[in-house]
């Protein structure tokens, strides 16, 4: 019997009937169902629910989130290793990979049972926290990982090398590395270029940075960025796809590449990424 797991955003008590409607019909059609644990607190089953970290361990066929683009990054990072489909479906207000909204949801799920949805592949990227030579964490980006301050406003000092070969050394209050899928996210908001997400690239952009010279670097995707932490105010963060956060210490090396994992984004229809950008930011609009 097929598998369906269905991952819910918290705080959303009026998912409770979408969520009941959305079982029955994963029922009639056959399909054995997984909730993540806020999903089953909605629905009153607190007993079933499974932790997200947990969720890739049963073989599914398809994801279906419900809430925004946070809520598929979660899905994402959990199913990285999967290639399982995920289904977003678009309760925020942004929605820039959540694009199939509440109303489009079962006609996305027929097209995809009858094989004419779209399957979006997004590779992910994947950093490793190298701390006194070892490798203290590794995660897997959809968008991106960001190197920045806490509350104190004082800046970091960060030395920049790709592929082993220094690049440069600067005070800023951050540094982010993003994928072209997250190019649109938070190094967009720090003046970094717009990707289209086919491109084998990755993207450096400083935060605010004290030179006038540092501006943003795209670099192949089969490169390797490191980035080390040579000045750390307190509170320093490693952040990964504004999620899961590791305070960072003097001497932590970041690196980055491109991971042999990606994620399958289910779509009715071929993506159109400056549609998004005009619906979501007026992008290109007088």
């Amino acid at each position: 019997m097929p598998r369906a797991a269905i991952i819910s955003k918290p705080q959303k008590p009026e998912l409770e009937p979408i969520l009941v409607e959305l079982l029955a019909w994963l029922k009639d059609h056959g399909f054995e169902v997984t909730l993540d644990e806020q999903t089953a607190i909605y629905l009153g089953r607190p007993q079933d629910g499974v932790e997200r970290t947990q969720l890739a361990a049963k073989r599914h066929q398809i994801v279906i989130t419900l809430g925004g683009d946070g809520t598929l990054l979660s899905a994402a990072r959990a199913f990285a290793h999967t290639g399982t489909p995920i289904l977003g479906i678009n309760l925020g207000s942004l929605g820039f990979l959540t694009e199939v909204p509440v109303a489009d949801m079962y006609r996305t799920l027929e097209s995809w049972l009858n094989g004419t949805a779209v399957l979006d592949s997004r590779w992910l990227m994947h950093t490793e926290l190298i701390r006194e030579g070892q490798v203290f964490r590794s995660f897997e980006a959809l968008n991106d990982v960001v190197l920045a301050k806490g509350a104190i406003a004082r800046m970091g000092e960060f030395a920049i090398e790709l592929d082993r070969q220094p690049v440069a050394n600067f005070k800023a209050d951050g540094v982010i590395i993003s994928t072209p899928t997250g190019s649109t996210a938070y190094t967009l908001a720090a003046n970094g270029p717009i990707l289209m997400p086919t491109v084998d690239a990755m993207v450096l952009t400083a935060i605010c940075p004290h030179l006038l010279t540092i501006r943003p670097i795209v670099v192949p995707g089969h490169s390797r960025i490191s980035v080390t932490v040579n000045v750390v105010p307190h509170e320093t963060y490693l952040t990964v796809d504004g999620q899961e956060a590791v305070e960072l210490q003097l001497g932590d090396r970041i690196d980055c590449c491109r991971s042999e994992s990606s994620i399958r984004l289910l779509r009715l229809n071929e993506n159109g990424l400056f549609n998004v950008l005009r619906q979501k930011l007026s992008w290109g609009e007088r």
